[in-house]
Order: structure tokens, then C-alpha cells, then sequence
């Protein structure tokens, strides 16, 4: 006697077939893994705003999930998540990146600043966040620590940049209240150039 099909035993089938397909290939994937000897070290140390830090880090994790939530630094924010916006601006050896675009396993020789780590250790805010806050570049706020790291960058490399040089230096940071003519007085009173 064949039993009849019914709708619960062909769903049971279903999943059944689909949960043994998905094992196997578990097994077949860390069986390949673990033979071509890929095995990626997890507890790693960066060096992050003067300070050796351990973390775990899975192997694709991006410094921005990192930064956020392992070590609680939310300054860096996560806006596109592609490399677009510029809110997850970091310093590493003092160049500018995109935190969201960065596998955090590709830091670990390198000197990582966020926002948090330009003030001073009496908690004094850095010349260019002041001078953001004195031109109100801030509007919402959230594109500001990558516009603020990006103008330490600049100054860094020029001093006394015109405002055109400004305007390019942070053509990769998006703001979403349009006050890119304030951010651009505060480079201009960052540098001594806007009293």
C-alpha cells in the first residue's frame, strides 16, 4: 500500500531533503577550509588612537563594525556602508579612509585615528572640531566626525590650504544638510586664515 502524499508530508520532505543538502555542504565547505590551511587568526591587536587593543574579528569584518561595536567608538559612523558618504572617515598612518571599505585584519601594523582620539587626553577639543563648532558646520551632525578627519588630514599635509583645496579635500564627505560652506569657514579658521 503506498501511503498517501499529503501537503504536510511533502513539506516535511522538502525540509528534510533541504537540511541534509545544507549539511553536507557545511561539511564539503570546512573540510576545503580547513585543508587549504586559509585558517585566519581572530584575536588580533590594533593599535587605535595611541592604544593597543585586542578584539576579535571575524576574516571579511570591516574596520567600521569594528571601530562601532567592539570597541564602542561611535564616531565613526556607518552611513552608505559602500564608500560613498564619508561619515566613517578614519585616519590610518595618518591618511584618510573609509572605515566601511577597510577589512580590519589589514590595520594590524598600522596607526589607526578616529574622531574620538583629536582631542586632547584633558578632553579639550581638537582646532578643527572648535572651529566647526564656532562656524556651525554641524547641522545634524552626523556627517561631522568624517568631515573633521578629513580636514586633520588636510592640515596636516597643507596648513594653509585655499578653499578651493578645502572644497577637494573633502569632496568625499557627503552632507546630507547641505552646509558644506560652513565646513569649508571652519577649515578656513582651522588654518588661521577666518578669525
Amino acid at each position: 500500500m503506498n501511503p498517501r502524499l499529503t501537503r504536510r508530508r511533502f513539506i516535511k520532505g522538502v525540509i528534510y531533503s533541504s537540511a541534509a543538502a545544507m549539511s553536507g555542504a557545511g561539511l564539503y565547505l570546512t573540510n576545503a577550509q580547513s585543508q587549504s590551511g586559509a585558517a585566519v587568526e581572530r584575536l588580533i591587536s590594533i593599535n587605535v588612537n595611541g592604544r593597543t587593543r585586542r578584539v576579535d574579528v571575524l576574516p571579511q569584518e570591516t574596520l567600521a563594525h569594528t571601530l562601532r561595536y567592539k570597541l564602542d567608538l561611535t564616531g565613526t559612523k556607518l552611513g552608505c556602508n559602500r564608500g560613498e558618504c564619508g561619515a566613517c572617515t578614519v585616519l590610518i598612518d595618518d591618511v584618510t579612509n573609509y572605515a566601511c571599505s577597510t577589512l580590519t585584519h589589514s590595520v594590524r601594523q598600522r596607526e589607526v585615528t578616529t574622531v574620538e582620539g583629536l582631542r586632547s587626553p584633558d578632553g579639550q577639543l581638537h582646532p578643527v572640531q572648535q572651529a566647526f563648532l564656532d562656524e556651525l558646520g554641524p547641522q545634524c551632525g552626523f556627517c561631522t566626525p568624517g568631515q573633521v578627519v578629513a580636514t586633520v588630514a588636510l592640515l596636516k599635509s597643507n596648513p594653509r590650504p585655499t578653499r578651493e583645496e578645502a572644497r577637494q579635500a573633502l569632496s568625499g564627505n557627503l552632507c546630507r544638510c547641505g552646509a558644506y560652506d560652513h565646513y569649508l569657514n571652519g577649515v578656513m579658521r582651522a588654518s588661521g586664515q577666518l578669525s
